[in-house]
């Protein structure tokens, strides 16, 4: 019983590890990443669809961005999309590309970056400490209904401690990188 519990809370907390890498990878870093412009959503008859489902967006090189519509009638759709966005780019449509230079950070931008990192960093935290107190939760609750004894309820207990300090320790390894590589010139 209290294995599964354990298993259960280790999934958990691994898919809150990979969101945190997948909200750091929309960060900006000084150098073109395709993962740049994912939360970017432009309408496309209607419907608001990820930038990369109506286009190819590729890097070829480390400070442009290209993306090439299969549909070239969306040229000024995805143009006012990323002016629209948070992310201070300035796109160049020549009719039948858009080319988005990425300019380099300056020292500023690069320090609020990183408070915005450290931000993220404290929310993924809480995720975990909630998911530690639902599943101690759901522990007590078996030992009320009598299907655990204090021992295997202490000791379930110790193990989802020890999960929850192994994965706010990755979480915060991963924010390290993150912010060395936003934070290097």
């Amino acid at each position: 019983m209290i294995e599964n519990i354990i298993k259960a809370t280790n999934i958990k907390m691994e898919k809150v590890v990979e969101d945190l890498r997948k909200n750091l990878s929309l960060l900006r870093t000084g150098r073109a990443s395709v993962t740049l412009l994912d939360q970017i959503k432009v309408d496309y008859y209607g419907t608001p669809t990820p930038l990369n489902q109506i286009g190819n967006v590729t890097a070829p090189d480390p400070t442009l961005l290209t993306i090439q519509p299969w549909d070239v009638t969306l040229l000024q759709d995805i143009e006012k999309a990323i002016l629209a966005s948070d992310l201070d780019l300035n796109p160049a449509n020549d009719g039948k590309i858009i080319r988005i230079p990425i300019p380099p950070l300056t020292e500023e931008r690069r320090k609020q970056l990183a408070r915005q990192a450290g931000k993220i960093l404290e929310e993924h935290r809480t995720a975990l400490r909630n998911i530690r107190r639902t599943q101690n939760n759901e522990i007590k609750t078996m030992l009320n209904n009598k299907e655990l004894s204090e021992d295997d309820e202490r000791k379930g207990a110790g193990e989802i401690q020890k999960a929850t300090d192994h994965f706010i320790e990755k979480l915060q390894d991963v924010t390290k990188k993150k912010e060395a590589e936003i934070l290097t010139v």
